[in-house]
């Protein structure tokens, strides 16, 4: 191999790695959440949240929150704002979901009530089997 198609080869190798290099996270980033991935369901006890409390938990690589209302029963929603994509707390006295970033208020249906976030929070199928609350 001589000099001249050895610069050659090294050049399409350094050349097509940062292509790949720059060209991936882009790809990524374009892509839809959740494109690719199998919407999987998740199974919890109903004894695990008590009427009126909460709970954390990951659903399809999204944090998620799954709150039992005394009157209307299990509800699962994202904790992703729909602001910008921080997460939400629970505000369990005011009866309310509140974005830290910059103060979006959500109703524990998920609903925006104040602040900036454009639409509600995505809700997950929820469905009561016996003991179990089978969410997805």
């Amino acid at each position: 191999m001589n000099r001249r198609t050895f610069l050659r080869s090294l050049l399409v190798f350094l050349g097509s790695t940062a292509f790949v290099s720059f060209a991936y996270p882009v790809l990524r980033f374009l892509e839809p959440p959740g494109a690719g991935e199998k919407a999987g369901k998740v199974t919890i006890k109903k004894g695990d949240i008590p009427p009126g409390s909460a709970k954390d938990m990951v659903i399809n690589n999204t944090p998620a929150i799954v709150i039992n209302l005394p009157d209307k029963g299990f509800i699962a929603l994202s904790k992703v704002c729909t602001h910008l994509g921080c997460l939400v707390d629970y505000d369990r006295t005011k009866k309310r979901l509140l974005c830290p970033c910059h103060a979006g208020v959500y109703s524990l249906e998920g609903k925006v009530l104040s602040g900036p976030p454009p639409k509600p929070l995505l809700t997950y199928a929820v469905q009561v089997q016996g003991e179990d609350i089978v969410i997805g």
